[in-house]
């Protein structure tokens, strides 16, 4: 588990300073957007002509939540993904892949203005 996941979990009320969003929010958004994810990864292993049975290859090195919240992290402070991949223990094109992956999904799950509206509160923070 990464050290900000882990400051999340142990300091729930410094979540809003952290990615944007209240705890209570956070929890609501991981579930919707871990749901929305399983629901895309089903679709896409039904369309695939298998040879070789699933199940196998290299396993992430991020939860779901973990990459949730890289890329919570990511929109509300505009870091370079070299110091998201050094604070979450991946890559720098680990951090980058998982952003772009993420990004999309979130949209889906939130309304525009509240992805906006994290954006915005760290620009007028600076």
């Amino acid at each position: 588990m990464s050290d900000i996941l882990n400051h999340i979990e142990e300091n729930p009320k410094e979540t809003q300073r952290l990615i944007g969003l209240g705890y209570e929010q956070l929890q609501q958004l991981i579930q919707n957007a871990e749901a929305l994810h399983h629901k895309k990864q089903d679709l896409l292993e039904s369309k695939k002509v298998r040879i070789i049975a699933g199940g196998g290859g290299r396993k992430p090195k991020l939860s779901v939540e973990e990459q949730i919240i890289l890329t919570l992290v990511y929109l509300r402070h505009m870091t370079t993904f070299q110091l998201l991949g050094i604070q979450f223990g991946v890559s720098e094109s680990t951090a980058n892949d998982t952003f772009n992956y993420w990004l999309p999904l979130l949209r889906e799950v939130l309304p525009s203005s509240l992805i906006e509206q994290v954006k915005k509160k760290s620009l007028i923070m600076k």
